[in-house]
């Protein structure tokens, strides 16, 4: 089908605008061309059939040392389909902040995890591509086609959107209401065993554990929400082009956000400064898991990065959320080099950290080591997922014949509970949830989308017994992880009641014009196919499902170009809709939402507030102001 015109003010899409990548981690293979997704069916689909026997566990990747490629994907477009016709921006210099040339196999993970050689300036991939996980909540936004590329291809596509998204820029808006049109308004966690975001507050468990209580959250008297504070985005030093902002947390009276080389403490309402922490360097990676008193865990740099000096994401720490202090700050060393973490997460009262040269774990109240890597081992842990339990994803074997461990872990010693192996072949897992535990692979790479999922893994963490194994096609299913780095970062999924919930991607909703929709279906975790229930996004409408609000889930729906976005509760029964929040449609407030791809940006929502925040801030701009942050709420 003819795909739609882009929204005016749209991001650079020449080829060669990127973030440049981190020399500390594994690079992805070369890709092959972007694949073009195929038109959705004309009616809204009851869900792709799981009666078809899974396909097998094989397929390899490219040989290491294999350069990127001559230009990225282009990025996901803005804010829906049906947008009208706007003349063509001006686009930048192709080659404009590309990275260079890769240095070759050293660049790759070695088959013991040893730690990588230095290539050219890097940063991390984007965070919150979750899902922010994840997101994250856990948190590959679009609002129109050409969203399908190569798997290979998933960090360098998450980290041009993610420049792309900060790209975008807005207008300062006032938090109080009044007569200019760009003001006006009229338009963490769930209760489950620590969702992920939100409020929930228990030590972490994954998003959407064993489902306990009842919802939270209610819908308000009035469902329109005005703005209630913007953050601009911070400038980069000179001579570097990007440099990650990834983290954000909910407590009952503080929106947490990560900027340069800080983390600030927001007033939920006003905005207001309550307190900033310094850091050495930017932080690479976080947590979404907030514990009941507060605290939470990162990755950052020692210092600022430069040219000559790119920094490694050796320092992880625990930060506490109220009093906006550090708690503590660890390293760790494989042999005698310090291990640069891609990931971190809280699980079990355990702070774990994982990396090519393995993982390594402190207590979170003390942060005494647990354990830290051993340069005997001839396996690694990548990664880990957390909550009331942790879970190791961990790497087996040479390259080019990888065996991934599932191991429900011990947080206070690390020892083994229960164990699945995954097909050889099956290159990276995501940890979708813990209890139960879910695990999300790209099997022989034929997602074909670059969302690092083609299957979903139903494991039983006592006994490491596969439950159910999941089909989830990459042409049928929304769903992202970055297995690759971010291990329990996962978007447009969460898990409860048993049940995994996804969104589907999108397709023509039967409608006039370029009129498209999608839905959120759940399946059985037990018995790996789909309940039949389907919550629908609505016409020209996309719907993510954020996290589990007790036996509720919570999604958000990105709008078509002239509304505002919802929050919306779904029935884990029933499947009803109850709105809970739709943002402004004035323009200008479109303008700063639609940046803010649930994919590609973190996504928090608790107590009537949502907050929309980037992950990179970048020396490029479009526009006078750029904003890191947009915070919505309910009178």
């Amino acid at each position: 089908m003819t795909q739609p015109p882009p929204p005016p003010n749209q991001p650079p899409q020449q080829p060669g605008f990127g973030p440049p990548q981190d020399p500390s981690q594994p690079q992805a293979p070369a890709p092959s061309a972007p694949g073009t997704p195929p038109a959705g069916p004309a009616q809204p689909p009851a869900g792709p059939d799981l009666n078809k026997a899974p396909e097998p566990g094989y397929g390899y990747p490219q040989a290491p040392g294999t350069p990127p490629p001559a230009a990225p994907p282009t990025p996901p477009q803005g804010p829906g389909y049906g947008y009208p016709q706007q003349p063509q921006q001006p686009q930048p210099p192709a080659g404009y902040g590309y990275p260079a040339q890769q240095p070759g196999p050293y660049g790759q993970p070695g088959p013991y995890g040893q730690p990588q050689q230095p290539g050219p300036y890097g940063q991390q991939p984007p965070y919150g591509y979750a899902q922010p996980t994840v997101p994250m909540q856990a948190q590959a936004g679009q609002g129109g086609g050409g969203r399908k590329i190569n798997a290979q291809v998933a960090i360098i596509v998450s980290a041009v959107v993610a420049i792309a998204l900060i790209v975008g820029g807005g207008v300062w808006y006032a938090s109080s209401s009044g007569k200019d049109d760009d003001k006006q308004t009229t338009a963490g966690g769930g209760d489950t065993k620590g969702g992920k975001g939100g409020d929930g507050k228990d030590g972490g468990s994954g998003d959407g554990g064993a489902t306990t209580g009842e919802a939270k959250e209610k819908a308000p008297a009035s469902t329109g929400s005005k703005v209630l504070f913007q953050v601009p985005s911070p400038k980069v030093p000179k001579g570097v082009s990007t440099i990650s902002i990834a983290g954000s947390w909910l407590t009952d009276s503080v929106y947490a956000k990560s900027g340069l080389s800080e983390i600030t403490g927001y007033d939920r309402k006003t905005g207001t400064k309550k307190w900033t922490l310094d850091l050495p360097g930017p932080v690479c990676a976080a947590t979404s898991y907030v514990t009941a008193d507060n605290k939470t865990a990162i990755v950052h740099k020692p210092a600022m990065p430069s040219k000559t000096n790119p920094q490694s994401c050796t320092e992880v720490a625990v930060v506490d959320l109220a009093a906006g202090t550090k708690v503590w700050t660890k390293t760790a060393k494989s042999g005698t080099m310090p291990v640069s973490f891609s990931n971190v997460t809280i699980g079990g009262g355990t702070v774990a950290a994982g990396s090519t040269s393995g993982g390594a774990a402190w207590d979170l109240a003390t942060g005494d080591e647990r354990w830290a890597p051993k340069t005997s081992d001839s396996c690694y842990d990548a990664g880990y997922g957390g909550g009331t339990k942790l879970v190791a994803v961990r790497k087996c074997g040479s390259y080019d014949q990888r065996q991934l461990h599932i191991q429900n872990v011990d947080p206070k010693t690390g020892d083994i509970l229960a164990e699945y192996k995954m097909d050889e072949g099956i290159e990276y897992a995501a940890v979708v949830s813990t209890d139960p535990l879910v695990v999300a692979a790209d099997v022989g790479d034929s997602a074909g989308d670059g969302s690092g999922i083609s299957d979903f893994f139903s494991i039983d963490n006592k006994t490491g017994k596969l439950r159910a194994r999941l089909s989830a096609p990459g042409d049928e299913f929304a769903a992202r992880c970055d297995a690759i780095y971010k291990v329990e970062n996962c978007t447009g999924v969460t898990v409860g009641n048993d049940r995994l919930y996804i969104a589907t991607e999108e397709h023509d909703s039967g409608g006039d014009g370029y009129s498209q929709t999608n839905e959120v279906v759940a399946f059985d975790l037990a018995t790996g196919k789909q309940t039949g229930q389907r919550a629908d996004a609505g016409e020209n409408y996309e719907i993510f499902p954020l996290r589990m609000d007790g036996p509720n889930v919570i999604a958000y729906k990105r709008p078509p170009y002239d509304k505002g976005g919802q929050i919306v509760s779904i029935d884990g029964e029933s499947f009803k809709e109850t709105v809970l929040m739709e943002n402004p449609s004035t323009e200008a407030v479109r303008d700063v939402e639609s940046r803010m791809s649930p994919d590609y940006s973190e996504i928090q929502f608790g107590q009537g507030g949502l907050y929309m925040s980037s992950v990179y801030a970048s020396d490029f701009t479009s526009r006078e102001k750029e904003y890191s942050v947009i915070a919505f709420g309910t009178e």
